[in-house]
């Protein structure tokens, strides 16, 4: 990401005054010490608990789609699929990256990681996009069902191809460079790629774009325009019950079972419209301080490098918790208890023990 790099392509613009003879006289940003150690530990932390959260989720819904499939399930596997990407390629390659220091992986390696370190991180964000888009045709045009599963596929699909696009640049900018006053010491950066500060912004300001931007403009529209639909229904109901509320009393218990105040969503499609508002909270807190941090640096770049690197690695790690978060998200909406009860006649209606977990896969 730019802070990190351009924090390595501070380390390699040292003046001659700064000169030293040997490895242990180098600055501290450029030896091992103690910022490495917390991303060390940090990383492994999230590392252990994103794996064993999504590949869980991978498992549960994978069990659900052999006697159930929907849209939501088939996009939260391919989230969890983008949070694996980053716990298995990109988390790992900063856990080495921070204990190495230096690079030591050559240059083609250096390229090939510098895609993966975008590729899943764009891919969860695309595939949020996709969640909030089904989301938005599922309460807003719930009749508009004729290509319904061909929109999700493409959808998918163009997630998938867009990160690939997105990413690719990394490989052409990204290269190993050696320190000028100590030649022996590499870097995996993008010094000295750019023709000008004004192209290095451009491109900076690109991936903010796609990575963050875009998708939580698409984000706030659909979700806004969701909720707007639920208030504007909510009172339609409210309406009709004002209207039929001379009718039997028996009659106007129906009405009131069958219509709720959100009713006409069903309660599937309620639970899961809360787990997927929640994953997009998750994503706008965990991100959002990083990218404030970033725009800082590009707007007062000589006021922004005066924090303390700590804080500004530590913005980093906290946007890699968003790969950790979600499978919890997913859980709390998806694992519920469930109470015994007898079924009564005229009804369908059947619960488990109190003790038993049953999963619900909603879509």
């Amino acid at each position: 990401m730019s802070i990190i790099v351009n924090l390595s392509e501070m380390e390699m613009n040292l003046t001659n005054s700064e000169k030293y003879s040997t490895e242990m006289d180098l600055p501290i940003d450029m030896q091992f010490n103690d910022g490495h150690v917390v991303s060390i530990i940090t990383y492994s932390v999230l590392m252990v608990i994103s794996a064993i959260g999504n590949i869980t989720v991978l498992v549960l819904i994978c069990q659900r789609r052999r006697t159930s499939r929907t849209r939501i399930n088939t996009m939260l596997m391919h989230l969890a699929i983008a949070d694996l990407f980053v716990t298995f390629l990109m988390m790992p390659f900063e856990i080495g990256w921070a204990i190495t220091v230096s690079w030591q992986a050559g240059d083609v390696m250096c390229r090939i990681m510098a895609f993966f370190r975008m590729f899943g991180l764009y891919l969860s964000s695309f595939i949020l996009v996709c969640i909030s888009v089904d989301r938005y045709y599922a309460v807003i045009k719930p009749l508009q069902l004729g290509n319904i599963q061909k929109r999700g596929k493409i959808m998918l699909v163009g997630a998938w191809m867009g990160s690939v696009v997105c990413s690719t640049p990394q490989m052409i900018v990204f290269h190993v460079e050696n320190h000028p006053n100590f030649t022996w010491y590499q870097q995996c950066i993008t010094f000295n790629t750019f023709p000008s500060s004004t192209h290095e912004l451009t491109y900076s300001l690109f991936g903010m774009l796609m990575m963050y931007w875009v998708p939580l403009t698409v984000i706030i529209y659909t979700y806004t325009s969701i909720l707007i639909e639920i208030y504007k229904r909510s009172r339609d109901s409210d309406v009709g019950k004002n209207r039929l509320i001379t009718l039997s009393s028996k009659v106007d218990n129906l009405y009131k079972i069958r219509r709720s105040s959100l009713g006409y969503l069903g309660r599937a499609r309620i639970r899961t419209l809360k787990m997927t508002i929640i994953i997009v909270l998750v994503f706008f807190v965990c991100w959002t301080p990083y990218y404030v941090m970033s725009l800082w640096y590009w707007v007062d770049r000589s006021s922004a490098i005066k924090v303390d690197q700590k804080i500004q690695r530590a913005l980093f790690l906290f946007a890699c918790t968003n790969s950790c978060m979600n499978p919890i998200v997913y859980g709390v909406f998806n694992i519920r208890k469930r109470k015994k009860a007898p079924v009564r006649a005229g009804t369908i209606e059947t619960r488990a023990t109190p003790l038993s977990l049953s999963v619900k896969l909603l879509g």
